[in-house]
C-alpha cells in the first residue's frame, strides 16, 4: 500500500474530530481514549505523562478549570514511519471555555505520533509546547 500525505491528513482529521468530541464536555475518559494505552504525553503542565492512567490524570487535573475546548491542527507536515504509524508536526489552535465564562485561545507547536491500534487511529506520542520568544541559548 502506498501511503500518501492525504492518507495522513484524513487519519489526523479523525483524531482531531475524536479529541474535539471528547473535549466539548471535557470528558476525561473519552479524551484518554484518543490515546494508545502506552502513549507518551507532554502537555501544558509540568511533568511527563506515560500511559493511559497518567494521561487521564493529566486531563482530570483541568476539571473545574476547563469546561470545554476545541483544537484545530494546522500547518501539519507528515512523515510515514510504517504502514500503521506516522509523525505529524505543526501547530494547534486551542479555544477554551473556562469556568466562570472566561474564553481563552492559544497557539502551540505540536508533534504527534499517530498509530493504528484496535482498528482506530490513536495518538501514541503527544508533545505540545509554546514557541520560544528567542533561542534558548
Amino acid at each position: 500500500m502506498l501511503l500518501t500525505t492525504d492518507d495522513a491528513r484524513r487519519a489526523l482529521a479523525t483524531i482531531e474530530a475524536n479529541w474535539n468530541a471528547a473535549a466539548a464536555q471535557w470528558d476525561t475518559d473519552r479524551l484518554t481514549s484518543v490515546y494508545t494505552c502506552d502513549a507518551l504525553f507532554f502537555g501544558g503542565r509540568p511533568g511527563h505523562s506515560v500511559g493511559a492512567g497518567a494521561i487521564r490524570d493529566y486531563f482530570a487535573s483541568y476539571e473545574g478549570v476547563i469546561e470545554s475546548a476545541t483544537l484545530k491542527l494546522v500547518d501539519q507536515a507528515f512523515i510515514w514511519l510504517a504502514e500503521d504509524c506516522f509523525l505529524a508536526q505543526g501547530y494547534g489552535e486551542f479555544s477554551f471555555a473556562l469556568s466562570g465564562g472566561t474564553l481563552s485561545h492559544s497557539r502551540l507547536r505540536t508533534t504527534l505520533t499517530i498509530t493504528m491500534q484496535g482498528g482506530e487511529w490513536r495518538i501514541r506520542q503527544h508533545h505540545f509546547s509554546t514557541t520560544p520568544d528567542s533561542p534558548p541559548i
